[in-house]
């Protein structure tokens, strides 16, 4: 779209393409930050089992202090994400007719 478009939308569709971008950037936004928590944990985790495996001889404690990590970080991601969309879904009144 122009410019000269753009200065012909009315207020209210101007409001709406707004919100429509607005609601765009919070989506990117939430999926840049499960995927930083996944990445974050798997590396912390790695790591600390990397250090203990490097220490006792066991290879095995780096791919699984990775998948731990991971683990740990999908159950963060489902607690706050899920939360918050549960929130926010309004809630069926129940009315007691069966």
């Amino acid at each position: 779209m122009t410019d000269h478009g753009k200065a012909a939308l009315t207020p209210a569709a101007r409001a709406q393409e707004q919100a429509a971008a607005q609601g765009r950037a919070e989506g990117l936004e939430t999926g840049w930050t499960v995927f930083s928590y996944l990445l974050a944990g798997m590396a912390a985790y790695g790591a600390v089992g990397w250090l203990i495996g490097r220490a006792v001889h066991v290879p095995l404690l780096f791919p699984l202090g990775m998948l731990v990590g991971l683990g740990i970080s999908l159950g963060y991601i489902i607690h706050r994400f899920g939360r918050q969309q549960a929130a926010e879904r309004p809630r069926k009144e129940s009315t007691g007719d069966r």
